[in-house]
Protein backbone atom coordinates (compact mmCIF):
# COMPACT_ATOMS: atom_id res chain seq x y z
CA UNK A 1 0.00 0.00 0.00
CA UNK A 2 2.69 2.36 0.35
CA UNK A 3 3.07 2.08 -3.32
CA UNK A 4 0.33 3.75 -4.02
CA UNK A 5 1.11 6.90 -1.49
CA UNK A 6 -0.89 4.65 1.26
CA UNK A 7 0.49 5.12 5.06
CA UNK A 8 -0.41 3.43 8.11
CA UNK A 9 -1.84 4.89 11.16
CA UNK A 10 -1.12 4.10 14.55
CA UNK A 11 -3.78 4.05 15.44
CA UNK A 12 -5.55 1.18 14.00
CA UNK A 13 -3.35 -1.76 12.36
CA UNK A 14 -6.27 -2.59 10.23
CA UNK A 15 -6.42 1.47 8.25
CA UNK A 16 -4.19 2.75 5.16
CA UNK A 17 -4.96 6.25 4.47
CA UNK A 18 -3.25 9.29 2.10
CA UNK A 19 -3.94 12.70 1.14
CA UNK A 20 -6.66 13.49 -1.69
CA UNK A 21 -9.26 16.16 -2.73
CA UNK A 22 -12.66 16.01 -3.13
CA UNK A 23 -14.35 16.98 -6.90
CA UNK A 24 -15.16 20.16 -5.95
CA UNK A 25 -11.32 20.79 -4.05
CA UNK A 26 -11.56 20.39 -0.35
CA UNK A 27 -8.90 18.73 1.16
CA UNK A 28 -9.65 15.21 2.35
CA UNK A 29 -8.44 11.54 3.03
CA UNK A 30 -8.42 8.10 0.86
CA UNK A 31 -8.79 5.43 3.19
CA UNK A 32 -8.30 1.40 2.56
CA UNK A 33 -9.70 -0.78 5.29
CA UNK A 34 -8.57 -4.44 5.69
CA UNK A 35 -10.48 -7.43 7.98
CA UNK A 36 -9.03 -10.24 6.41
CA UNK A 37 -9.58 -10.76 3.14
CA UNK A 38 -12.32 -8.02 3.14
CA UNK A 39 -10.97 -4.74 1.36
CA UNK A 40 -12.80 -1.04 2.00
CA UNK A 41 -11.90 1.68 -0.18
CA UNK A 42 -12.96 5.04 0.69
CA UNK A 43 -12.65 7.62 -2.01
CA UNK A 44 -14.19 9.03 -4.36
CA UNK A 45 -12.51 7.31 -6.67
CA UNK A 46 -12.47 4.31 -5.37
CA UNK A 47 -13.21 1.79 -8.00
CA UNK A 48 -9.95 3.11 -9.46
CA UNK A 49 -7.94 2.74 -6.33
CA UNK A 50 -9.13 -1.25 -5.97
CA UNK A 51 -8.90 -1.92 -10.04
CA UNK A 52 -5.97 0.12 -10.87
CA UNK A 53 -3.98 0.28 -7.55
CA UNK A 54 -4.91 -3.39 -5.39
CA UNK A 55 -5.67 -5.17 -8.27
CA UNK A 56 -2.26 -4.45 -9.84
CA UNK A 57 -0.52 -7.10 -6.84
CA UNK A 58 -3.83 -8.61 -5.52
CA UNK A 59 -6.52 -10.78 -7.28
CA UNK A 60 -9.79 -9.36 -6.99
CA UNK A 61 -13.28 -10.83 -7.45
CA UNK A 62 -14.50 -9.01 -10.13
CA UNK A 63 -18.18 -9.64 -8.87
CA UNK A 64 -16.50 -8.51 -5.73
CA UNK A 65 -15.64 -4.68 -7.04
CA UNK A 66 -18.71 -1.98 -6.61
CA UNK A 67 -20.28 -0.67 -3.62
CA UNK A 68 -20.60 -2.67 -0.57
CA UNK A 69 -23.53 -5.10 -0.04
CA UNK A 70 -22.30 -7.61 2.05
CA UNK A 71 -19.50 -6.62 4.96
CA UNK A 72 -18.50 -9.12 7.92
CA UNK A 73 -22.04 -10.95 7.40
CA UNK A 74 -24.38 -8.38 7.58
CA UNK A 75 -25.84 -6.31 4.46
CA UNK A 76 -25.27 -2.62 3.84
CA UNK A 77 -27.04 -0.11 1.54
CA UNK A 78 -27.72 3.61 1.43
CA UNK A 79 -30.96 5.31 2.27
CA UNK A 80 -32.12 8.83 1.69
CA UNK A 81 -33.33 10.13 5.12
CA UNK A 82 -36.51 12.59 5.00
CA UNK A 83 -34.31 15.68 5.80
CA UNK A 84 -32.61 14.61 2.10
CA UNK A 85 -29.34 13.20 3.77
CA UNK A 86 -27.80 9.76 2.39
CA UNK A 87 -26.95 7.43 5.17
CA UNK A 88 -25.19 3.87 5.02
CA UNK A 89 -27.64 1.25 6.29
CA UNK A 90 -26.27 -1.97 8.20
CA UNK A 91 -28.70 -4.91 8.33
CA UNK A 92 -27.35 -8.40 10.27
CA UNK A 93 -31.04 -9.92 9.38
CA UNK A 94 -29.97 -12.88 7.17
CA UNK A 95 -27.36 -13.71 9.24
CA UNK A 96 -29.83 -13.78 12.20
CA UNK A 97 -32.30 -16.05 10.09
CA UNK A 98 -29.34 -18.17 8.98
CA UNK A 99 -28.45 -18.76 12.78
CA UNK A 100 -32.00 -19.64 14.04
CA UNK A 101 -32.66 -21.77 11.34
CA UNK A 102 -29.42 -23.57 12.84
CA UNK A 103 -31.02 -23.70 16.10
CA UNK A 104 -33.58 -24.78 15.29
CA UNK A 105 -32.31 -27.43 13.50
CA UNK A 106 -30.02 -28.62 16.38
CA UNK A 107 -33.35 -28.44 18.58
CA UNK A 108 -35.15 -30.75 16.31
CA UNK A 109 -32.70 -33.52 17.11
CA UNK A 110 -33.21 -33.12 21.22
CA UNK A 111 -36.32 -34.33 23.22
CA UNK A 112 -35.47 -32.04 26.15
CA UNK A 113 -35.18 -28.68 24.42
CA UNK A 114 -37.40 -26.68 22.54
CA UNK A 115 -37.23 -23.02 21.48
CA UNK A 116 -40.10 -20.51 22.82
CA UNK A 117 -42.60 -19.06 20.64
CA UNK A 118 -42.70 -15.48 19.83
CA UNK A 119 -41.03 -13.95 22.86
CA UNK A 120 -41.72 -10.37 23.43
CA UNK A 121 -37.87 -9.92 24.82
CA UNK A 122 -34.56 -11.02 24.93
CA UNK A 123 -34.87 -13.03 27.96
CA UNK A 124 -37.47 -13.49 31.14
CA UNK A 125 -37.77 -10.19 32.35
CA UNK A 126 -37.79 -11.23 36.19
CA UNK A 127 -34.98 -14.25 35.14
CA UNK A 128 -31.86 -14.30 37.39
CA UNK A 129 -28.90 -16.07 35.81
CA UNK A 130 -26.78 -15.78 38.80
CA UNK A 131 -29.27 -17.08 40.99
CA UNK A 132 -30.42 -20.26 38.96
CA UNK A 133 -29.29 -23.40 40.31
CA UNK A 134 -30.84 -25.79 37.67
CA UNK A 135 -28.71 -28.61 37.03
CA UNK A 136 -25.06 -28.21 35.67
CA UNK A 137 -24.89 -28.76 31.57
CA UNK A 138 -22.82 -31.94 30.63
CA UNK A 139 -19.21 -30.69 28.75
CA UNK A 140 -21.17 -31.62 25.10
CA UNK A 141 -24.28 -29.26 25.78
CA UNK A 142 -21.63 -27.12 27.80
CA UNK A 143 -19.31 -26.48 24.34
CA UNK A 144 -22.88 -25.77 22.57
CA UNK A 145 -23.59 -23.14 24.92
CA UNK A 146 -20.51 -21.85 24.32
CA UNK A 147 -20.73 -21.84 20.32
CA UNK A 148 -24.16 -20.37 20.80
CA UNK A 149 -22.92 -17.19 23.08
CA UNK A 150 -20.00 -16.74 20.12
CA UNK A 151 -22.79 -16.67 17.68
CA UNK A 152 -24.99 -13.97 19.89
CA UNK A 153 -21.54 -11.76 20.30
CA UNK A 154 -21.23 -11.42 16.64
CA UNK A 155 -24.77 -10.21 16.02
CA UNK A 156 -24.46 -7.77 19.13
CA UNK A 157 -21.26 -6.61 16.73
CA UNK A 158 -23.30 -6.48 13.51
CA UNK A 159 -25.39 -3.92 15.03
CA UNK A 160 -28.45 -5.73 17.40
CA UNK A 161 -28.10 -3.48 20.15
CA UNK A 162 -31.14 -4.60 21.90
CA UNK A 163 -29.59 -7.72 23.21
CA UNK A 164 -25.93 -6.10 23.94
CA UNK A 165 -26.83 -6.42 27.99
CA UNK A 166 -28.51 -10.01 27.60
CA UNK A 167 -25.65 -11.70 25.86
CA UNK A 168 -23.11 -10.19 27.93
CA UNK A 169 -25.40 -11.19 31.00
CA UNK A 170 -25.16 -14.98 29.52
CA UNK A 171 -21.48 -14.75 28.72
CA UNK A 172 -20.83 -14.29 32.92
CA UNK A 173 -21.76 -18.20 33.20
CA UNK A 174 -19.58 -19.83 30.61
CA UNK A 175 -17.46 -21.52 32.79
CA UNK A 176 -20.50 -23.30 34.09
CA UNK A 177 -23.58 -23.27 32.08
CA UNK A 178 -26.69 -24.33 33.49
CA UNK A 179 -29.88 -25.50 32.28
CA UNK A 180 -31.66 -22.25 33.07
CA UNK A 181 -28.84 -20.93 31.13
CA UNK A 182 -29.37 -22.68 28.06
CA UNK A 183 -33.20 -21.91 27.88
CA UNK A 184 -32.20 -18.00 28.71
CA UNK A 185 -30.42 -18.23 25.20
CA UNK A 186 -33.07 -20.32 23.23
CA UNK A 187 -35.27 -17.39 24.41
CA UNK A 188 -33.11 -14.44 22.82
CA UNK A 189 -33.08 -16.26 19.93
CA UNK A 190 -36.79 -16.75 20.00
CA UNK A 191 -37.19 -12.88 20.26
CA UNK A 192 -33.96 -12.60 17.21
CA UNK A 193 -36.30 -14.77 15.19
CA UNK A 194 -39.47 -12.64 15.54
CA UNK A 195 -37.23 -9.57 15.47
CA UNK A 196 -34.73 -10.06 12.66
CA UNK A 197 -36.09 -7.14 10.58
CA UNK A 198 -33.42 -4.79 12.07
CA UNK A 199 -31.36 -2.12 10.64
CA UNK A 200 -28.85 0.33 11.99
CA UNK A 201 -28.53 3.81 10.21
CA UNK A 202 -25.88 5.42 10.55
CA UNK A 203 -26.88 9.18 9.97
CA UNK A 204 -24.44 11.73 8.95
CA UNK A 205 -26.97 14.72 10.29
CA UNK A 206 -25.58 16.99 12.74
CA UNK A 207 -27.29 16.28 16.28
CA UNK A 208 -29.24 18.83 17.71
CA UNK A 209 -27.73 19.71 21.06
CA UNK A 210 -28.37 22.57 23.26
CA UNK A 211 -25.31 24.27 24.13
CA UNK A 212 -27.07 25.77 27.05
CA UNK A 213 -26.95 22.90 29.19
CA UNK A 214 -23.90 22.12 29.29
CA UNK A 215 -23.00 25.38 31.46
CA UNK A 216 -19.11 25.69 31.12
CA UNK A 217 -17.66 27.08 34.62
CA UNK A 218 -14.50 28.89 35.67
CA UNK A 219 -11.73 26.15 36.88
CA UNK A 220 -8.90 29.05 37.44
CA UNK A 221 -9.03 28.30 40.87
CA UNK A 222 -9.32 24.31 41.11
CA UNK A 223 -6.92 22.04 41.29
CA UNK A 224 -7.36 21.87 37.17
CA UNK A 225 -6.50 25.69 36.90
CA UNK A 226 -3.06 25.36 34.73
CA UNK A 227 -4.83 22.82 32.31
CA UNK A 228 -8.86 24.94 31.55
CA UNK A 229 -9.19 24.46 27.59
CA UNK A 230 -5.90 22.43 27.14
CA UNK A 231 -6.53 19.49 25.04
CA UNK A 232 -4.00 16.78 24.64
CA UNK A 233 -2.82 16.25 21.36
CA UNK A 234 -1.21 13.33 19.44
CA UNK A 235 2.44 14.80 18.25
CA UNK A 236 2.73 12.78 15.18
CA UNK A 237 -1.20 13.38 14.32
CA UNK A 238 -1.03 13.71 10.96
CA UNK A 239 -2.85 17.24 9.52
CA UNK A 240 -6.47 17.15 9.82
CA UNK A 241 -8.59 17.35 7.05
CA UNK A 242 -12.46 17.55 6.24
CA UNK A 243 -15.50 18.45 8.25
CA UNK A 244 -15.14 16.05 11.61
CA UNK A 245 -17.71 15.05 13.90
CA UNK A 246 -19.50 16.12 17.14
CA UNK A 247 -19.76 13.17 19.27
CA UNK A 248 -22.29 12.27 21.93
CA UNK A 249 -22.83 9.45 24.74
CA UNK A 250 -24.95 8.82 26.92
CA UNK A 251 -24.59 6.51 29.99
CA UNK A 252 -25.97 4.93 32.80
CA UNK A 253 -25.48 2.43 35.83
CA UNK A 254 -27.59 0.04 37.33
CA UNK A 255 -26.12 0.14 41.05
CA UNK A 256 -25.75 -3.53 42.68
CA UNK A 257 -27.74 -5.41 40.26
CA UNK A 258 -25.89 -8.35 40.60
CA UNK A 259 -27.74 -10.36 43.52
CA UNK A 260 -24.86 -12.81 44.25
CA UNK A 261 -21.53 -10.67 44.06
CA UNK A 262 -23.64 -7.05 44.13
CA UNK A 263 -21.81 -5.36 41.39
CA UNK A 264 -23.16 -2.57 39.50
CA UNK A 265 -23.35 -2.31 35.59
CA UNK A 266 -22.25 0.32 33.16
CA UNK A 267 -23.83 0.68 29.54
CA UNK A 268 -23.41 3.69 27.48
CA UNK A 269 -23.77 4.70 23.90
CA UNK A 270 -21.24 6.61 21.62
CA UNK A 271 -22.70 8.79 18.37
CA UNK A 272 -20.79 10.55 16.00
CA UNK A 273 -22.80 12.97 14.54
CA UNK A 274 -26.16 11.35 14.42
CA UNK A 275 -24.88 7.94 14.03
CA UNK A 276 -24.66 5.23 16.79
CA UNK A 277 -20.89 3.93 16.64
CA UNK A 278 -20.40 2.14 19.77
CA UNK A 279 -22.51 0.37 22.69
CA UNK A 280 -20.89 -0.88 25.93
CA UNK A 281 -22.62 -3.26 28.54
CA UNK A 282 -20.48 -4.64 31.32
CA UNK A 283 -20.47 -5.72 34.97
CA UNK A 284 -17.71 -3.11 37.03
CA UNK A 285 -14.92 -4.79 38.62
CA UNK A 286 -14.95 -3.17 41.69
CA UNK A 287 -18.33 -3.34 44.53
CA UNK A 288 -20.06 0.66 45.08
CA UNK A 289 -21.77 0.97 47.95
CA UNK A 290 -23.96 3.64 46.42
CA UNK A 291 -25.62 4.83 43.29
CA UNK A 292 -23.44 7.91 43.24
CA UNK A 293 -20.88 5.45 43.08
CA UNK A 294 -21.67 3.22 40.73
CA UNK A 295 -22.68 6.38 38.09
CA UNK A 296 -19.27 7.60 38.80
CA UNK A 297 -17.50 4.75 37.62
CA UNK A 298 -19.99 4.40 35.15
CA UNK A 299 -19.32 7.95 33.81
CA UNK A 300 -15.36 7.47 34.34
CA UNK A 301 -15.34 4.32 32.11
CA UNK A 302 -17.35 6.34 29.09
CA UNK A 303 -15.03 9.27 29.07
CA UNK A 304 -11.97 6.97 28.86
CA UNK A 305 -13.41 5.34 25.57
CA UNK A 306 -14.02 8.74 24.25
CA UNK A 307 -10.95 9.73 24.85
CA UNK A 308 -9.56 6.93 23.33
CA UNK A 309 -12.19 7.64 20.06
CA UNK A 310 -10.62 10.48 20.07
CA UNK A 311 -7.15 9.54 19.38
CA UNK A 312 -8.27 6.99 16.64
CA UNK A 313 -10.05 9.94 14.77
CA UNK A 314 -7.25 12.73 14.94
CA UNK A 315 -4.78 9.72 13.87
CA UNK A 316 -6.88 8.75 10.98
CA UNK A 317 -6.74 12.95 10.07
CA UNK A 318 -10.74 13.82 11.10
CA UNK A 319 -10.92 17.00 12.67
CA UNK A 320 -11.79 16.87 16.08
CA UNK A 321 -12.33 20.45 17.76
CA UNK A 322 -15.95 20.55 19.34
CA UNK A 323 -15.75 19.12 23.06
CA UNK A 324 -18.00 15.82 23.62
CA UNK A 325 -21.02 16.11 24.75
CA UNK A 326 -22.32 13.57 27.28
CA UNK A 327 -25.20 13.07 29.25
CA UNK A 328 -26.20 10.96 32.41
CA UNK A 329 -29.09 10.71 34.94
CA UNK A 330 -27.28 10.81 37.80
CA UNK A 331 -27.38 14.84 39.11
CA UNK A 332 -24.99 14.43 41.88
CA UNK A 333 -22.52 12.94 39.53
CA UNK A 334 -22.93 15.51 37.29
CA UNK A 335 -22.96 18.47 40.31
CA UNK A 336 -19.98 17.16 40.69
CA UNK A 337 -17.97 16.83 37.49
CA UNK A 338 -19.32 20.38 36.28
CA UNK A 339 -18.50 22.30 39.46
CA UNK A 340 -15.41 23.26 40.47
CA UNK A 341 -15.26 24.00 43.98
CA UNK A 342 -17.33 20.45 44.71
CA UNK A 343 -15.16 17.89 47.08
CA UNK A 344 -14.82 14.32 46.92
CA UNK A 345 -12.66 12.06 49.37
CA UNK A 346 -13.52 8.42 48.90
CA UNK A 347 -10.38 6.74 47.09
CA UNK A 348 -12.36 4.61 45.52
CA UNK A 349 -14.49 7.26 43.81
CA UNK A 350 -11.82 9.88 43.76
CA UNK A 351 -9.87 8.54 40.78
CA UNK A 352 -13.07 8.53 38.73
CA UNK A 353 -14.21 11.97 40.14
CA UNK A 354 -10.92 13.61 38.98
CA UNK A 355 -10.20 11.54 35.89
CA UNK A 356 -13.81 12.97 34.64
CA UNK A 357 -13.34 16.35 36.13
CA UNK A 358 -10.17 16.96 34.19
CA UNK A 359 -11.53 16.20 31.07
CA UNK A 360 -13.97 18.73 31.80
CA UNK A 361 -11.65 21.37 32.24
CA UNK A 362 -9.78 20.83 29.18
CA UNK A 363 -13.05 21.11 27.51
CA UNK A 364 -12.62 17.36 26.04
CA UNK A 365 -15.94 17.04 27.50
CA UNK A 366 -19.23 18.36 28.55
CA UNK A 367 -21.58 16.36 31.03
CA UNK A 368 -25.59 17.52 31.65
CA UNK A 369 -28.59 15.72 32.71
CA UNK A 370 -31.15 13.44 31.10
CA UNK A 371 -34.51 12.34 31.96
CA UNK A 372 -34.12 7.89 32.70
CA UNK A 373 -36.84 7.99 30.66
CA UNK A 374 -35.31 9.53 27.72
CA UNK A 375 -31.20 7.74 28.42
CA UNK A 376 -31.70 5.20 26.04
CA UNK A 377 -28.09 3.59 27.68
CA UNK A 378 -30.65 2.00 30.11
CA UNK A 379 -31.47 -0.37 27.98
CA UNK A 380 -27.37 -1.80 28.15
CA UNK A 381 -27.70 -2.16 32.31
CA UNK A 382 -30.68 -4.08 33.45
CA UNK A 383 -33.09 -6.39 31.51
CA UNK A 384 -36.63 -3.97 30.91
CA UNK A 385 -39.86 -5.31 30.29
CA UNK A 386 -41.60 -5.43 26.94
CA UNK A 387 -44.06 -2.18 26.92
CA UNK A 388 -43.43 1.27 25.49
CA UNK A 389 -40.63 1.79 27.08
CA UNK A 390 -38.56 -0.42 26.53
CA UNK A 391 -39.72 -0.46 22.65
CA UNK A 392 -39.46 3.00 22.74
CA UNK A 393 -35.63 3.06 23.64
CA UNK A 394 -35.50 0.06 21.06
CA UNK A 395 -36.99 1.99 18.03
CA UNK A 396 -34.49 5.19 18.47
CA UNK A 397 -31.28 2.85 17.86
CA UNK A 398 -32.71 0.32 15.35
CA UNK A 399 -35.37 1.03 12.39
CA UNK A 400 -37.95 -0.84 11.25
CA UNK A 401 -37.89 -3.67 13.84
CA UNK A 402 -41.36 -3.33 15.52
CA UNK A 403 -43.03 -2.78 12.20
CA UNK A 404 -45.05 -6.07 12.41
CA UNK A 405 -46.46 -5.29 15.41
CA UNK A 406 -47.15 -1.30 14.20
CA UNK A 407 -48.85 -2.62 11.72
CA UNK A 408 -46.29 -1.69 8.96
CA UNK A 409 -45.75 -4.81 6.28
Amino acid sequence: YEILGFEHPLADPDVWMRPAKKSYGSACYDYILLYTDDVLVISENAESVLREGIGRYFELKEKSIGPPTLYLGGHVRKLQLDNGAEAWVFSSSQYVQATVKNVKSYLATQDKWKMPTRAQTPMTTSYRPELDITPELDPSIGSYYMSLIGILRWIVELGRVDICLEVSVMSSHMAMPREGHLAQLFSIFSYLERFHNAELVYDPSDPVIDESQFQKQDWTSSEFGHVIGKKVLPPNMPQPRGLGFTISAKVDADHAGDTVTRRSRTGFLVYCNSALVYWFSKKQTSIESSSFGSEFTAMKQCCEYIRGLVYKLRMMGIPCRNPAYIFADNQSVLANTTIPDSTLKKKSQSIAYHMVREGVARDEWRTCYVNTHDNEADLLTKPLPSGEKRKGFVRRLLHWIFRSEDGVD
